[in-house]
């Protein structure tokens, strides 16, 4: 059994730890376990949280959850780590992650490893726990410009950062003439030249901070 469609957190009778984390950013796309999904990690509204951003197999649908208005939801771009907080003292955040084969949710942590590592951990009411690890497929990416702008933050002065994605390394970038990083996934589209927090070629999802299951979350 897995505790999460893309996470592939395996459910077992005990969990051996997690390798002590260093100081690093979660935010950015990172690659589940077994390479069929990418994962973008941003923090939006002071929380972390996880979309799918890519999928090996398009067309996924959310057939298991519970609200038949939303079984057939595609999968790409479904929040699947919720509104986790971080913990103070340590380089680790805790929330909850979407069980896509059982339509529930679990209590997860994420904890950075080094720079290039994520690890994550479920249990199921607070035992059976297990975990695996990510790889980073995208570097860390800026707080959401749109996500800023709408808690009242003043607008950024300057060059306007350049919207990125899964293939190209977060949902914005550090200026408009920043290079881009290289390319994660295949391109699905051909529109280019995305302006902040909108969908381009390479990136069906964009700013997951803009997505209606994120940004309409009450706290």
């Amino acid at each position: 059994m897995r505790l999460a469609l893309y996470t592939g957190l395996i459910l077992a009778g005990g969990f051996t730890g997690l390798t002590p984390a260093l100081a690093a950013d979660p935010t950015g796309d990172w690659r589940v376990a077994d390479a069929v999904a990418n994962i973008r990690v941003a923090q939006c509204n002071g929380s972390m949280w996880g979309a799918v951003s890519w999928e090996k197999q398009p067309g996924g649908r959310d057939e298991y959850n519970p609200d038949a208005s939303k079984k057939t939801r595609p999968t790409l771009g479904m929040a699947t780590l919720i509104d986790m907080k971080k913990k103070p003292g340590v380089d680790q955040w805790e929330g909850q992650v979407y069980n896509a084969k059982d339509g529930q949710l679990y209590s997860a942590t994420i904890t950075p490893v080094g720079t290039d590592q994520l690890e994550i951990k479920g249990c199921v009411m607070g035992f059976l726990c297990g975990g695996e690890t990510w790889t980073r497929v995208a570097p860390p990416i800026p707080l959401s410009t749109a996500n800023a702008m709408a808690k009242g933050a003043p607008k950024p002065t300057g060059a306007a950062p350049k919207a990125q994605g899964t293939t190209g390394g977060g949902t914005t970038g550090a200026s408009a003439t920043a290079p881009a990083p290289a390319p994660a996934a295949p391109k699905t589209a051909t529109t280019t030249n995305a302006k902040p927090g909108q969908k381009n070629a390479a990136d069906p999802i964009g700013d997951i901070c803009l997505l209606p299951e994120i940004a309409g979350f009450a706290h």
